[in-house]
This record gives structure tokens, C-alpha cells and sequence, in this order.
């Protein structure tokens, strides 16, 4: 698993695909998200505006994320 740091407080699931890099356009992550195949916190999730926090896990094919917020 690959831990992901924020600075904000949340960032949303689609921005968050793109950052990481396993999407290359906001397009290709809410057709990803909306077939159902993005899982967060072990939960298939639809929403592409669903807001992720610290400690947020998220699946993506063979690739686990989770989010950890950092004090700036």
C-alpha cells in the first residue's frame, strides 16, 4: 500500500485518481468511478465527488492507496 500525503483537509476521489497518477484526465475518472471498480475503504464507491480524509483507503485494480494528512 502506498500512503498518499495531503496537506488540505480532504481532497475528492476523481482529484485524487488523478494525482496519483492512475488516471490521466478527470473524463477517464468518473467513467472509472461510476462503472464501480474504484473501492474506498473497501466499499465501491460512485460518487466521483466523494470527499477522502485521513486514514482514507482507496483500490484501484492492483493498487492501494491510503490518504494521510500532514501539518503544514
Amino acid at each position: 500500500m502506498e500512503i498518499i500525503t495531503i496537506t488540505s483537509e480532504f481532497i475528492k476521489l476523481d482529484q485524487f485518481l488523478k494525482w496519483v497518477g492512475v488516471v490521466s484526465s478527470g473524463v477517464d475518472a468518473k467513467y472509472f468511478i461510476q462503472e464501480g471498480v474504484v473501492l474506498v475503504n473497501n466499499e465501491i464507491e460512485t460518487r466521483r465527488g466523494k470527499k477522502l480524509y485521513n486514514g482514507d483507503k482507496v483500490k484501484f485494480q492492483d493498487k492501494e492507496f491510503q490518504v494521510k494528512k500532514i501539518e503544514m
